[in-house]
């Protein structure tokens, strides 16, 4: 069955907003069907921010300087590699990124745990020791989100064991992110449904969807429909990624995820995972200045 015809019945669906053209918006065009009144304050608007890895700077605070030079306003930041044995996971070594944060203005937007992907959290007991380390280090650098890859080795479909195994293990570590108040979010091949039954299998407020917009829609997913349906509850932050394409030019339709995260009253972090048709730092320039347009810091 094309996962875009999956039935979406864990909640109704908001009536999707009809399209219009032009890069003018206003908050009051774009908030469709209305998110939370103090969602639309302000000084609740978008933050844009850069992983590590996407400006070759993988599990280096160096990626800071990068950003800075973008304009960007933060950096996802990588735990670390096998190779350095996840080495955030230092007290010295999270104090050199404290300090390149501070010295480039920018914010530390949340963790990763990219090296999942070769080493995966289904099978490999290294992976789940980096998980459960990760907690401690998100309280301890201050941010919220930890993204958890699940491809490549990872890859969760068509594996019902390895399914039942990320549950097994997600329920184990849930607790304690809870009481750090740190959030465990997914990204995957999956669909919306098949993450929900994921979430719903470990039962916990700590483990949402880390949806990148890119990878959902090269899947065939009606990506516009499947935030709206995870809803604010079950989405934690996203990868912005157009395949090929400089953003606004491309297949993903930012616009409308823009009226979407508005139906769900989302505000936060998005991350530039970008294609680089002309060159890491033009593309990623010319991404920076359309998602400011569409996605403002301020309201």
């Amino acid at each position: 069955m094309d996962p875009t015809r999956r039935p979406f019945t864990r909640r109704s669906l908001l009536v999707n907003s009809t399209a219009f053209s032009g890069m003018i918006l206003t908050p009051r065009l774009l908030r469709g069907a209305g998110p939370p009144d103090d969602a639309t304050k302000p000084d609740h608007g978008f933050k844009i921010g850069v992983p590590d890895w996407s400006v070759g700077k993988l599990a280096d605070p160096a990626a800071f300087d990068i950003a800075r030079q973008l304009g960007l306003d933060g950096v996802q930041i990588s735990l670390g590699t096998a190779a350095n044995d996840m080495h955030l996971r230092k007290v010295e070594v999270q104090q050199r990124y404290r300090e390149t944060a501070r010295r480039t203005g920018l914010a530390i937007a949340s963790l990763a745990i990219g090296e999942m992907n070769s080493i995966p959290y289904k099978s490999d007991d290294r992976a789940e020791r980096w998980v459960w380390d990760s907690v401690d280090v998100a309280g301890a650098m201050g941010v919220q989100v930890i993204l958890l890859a699940f491809f490549n080795k990872g890859d969760l479909r068509n594996d019902p064991e390895g399914v039942k195994e990320v549950i097994r293990r997600l329920r184990h570590v849930a607790p304690k992110a809870e009481k750090q108040g740190v959030i465990l979010g997914i990204e995957s091949w999956l669909s919306a449904e098949d993450h929900m039954k994921i979430i719903d299998g470990v039962g916990s407020s700590a483990v949402r969807v880390y949806y990148d917009l890119g990878n959902s829609h090269l899947r065939g997913y009606d990506i516009y429909r499947e935030i709206r349906w995870l809803g604010l509850k079950h989405i934690c932050e996203f990868h912005a990624k157009d395949y090929k394409f400089i953003f606004g030019q491309g297949k993903v339709d930012f616009v409308r995820v823009r009226r979407a995260m508005d139906d769900i009253g989302y505000r936060g972090w998005i991350q530039i995972e970008g294609a680089q048709p002309l060159g890491m730092m033009e593309s990623y320039r010319k991404d920076a200045v359309y998602l400011r347009k569409v996605f403002p810091p301020k309201l």
